[in-house]
């Protein structure tokens, strides 16, 4: 079983792009408050998070720009696939990121949407932007150590 993920999860999107551009130093979970289309939406497993982004504004946490496209059967006229949907922390929780992202530079930013016992949560990662140079050392690292598991799975 994966790290960290229990039988009763299921993601539904991840946000691959997340884990190049930031260092994540820290992760934590929070619910989200959704209409119930878009929950029957996310349980078909239709979410995006790239471009995503989640902010504090006076208290509150906020995911940013997830598209959740329009549930089939469901009611269209006046659905917006990409509103500000409400994260639920606790309040220390809020006000600890509040202090971190103002004083070091972090940014808040959605790792995965994913389904723990029925209710759908979103995986915050807090990490600092990667400057291109360390983009490329990453990538450079992957690339090596995928060379090395070759060279390694030839020799048995």
């Amino acid at each position: 079983m994966a790290r960290g993920r229990d039988a009763g999860e299921r993601t539904v999107a991840t946000n691959r792009r997340a884990r190049f551009d930031y260092e994540i130093q820290e992760r934590l979970e929070g619910g989200v408050v959704l209409t119930g289309s878009e929950v029957k939406s996310l349980r078909q497993g239709r979410a995006s998070l790239s471009e995503s982004f989640a902010r504090i504004e006076e208290g509150e946490a906020w995911l940013e720009n997830m598209h959740i496209p329009p549930y089939e059967q469901g009611q269209k006229r006046g659905y917006d696939p990409r509103r500000r949907r409400k994260l639920l922390l606790h309040r220390d929780e809020i006000d600890r990121l509040v202090g971190k992202t103002a004083q070091r530079g972090l940014t808040l930013v959605p790792i995965r949407v994913y389904f723990s016992h029925g209710l759908a949560k979103v995986e915050l990662g807090l990490g600092r932007g990667k400057r291109a140079f360390e983009k490329r050392q990453t990538q450079l690292e992957r690339e090596h150590r995928r060379e090395m598991e070759r060279a390694t799975s030839r020799r048995r």
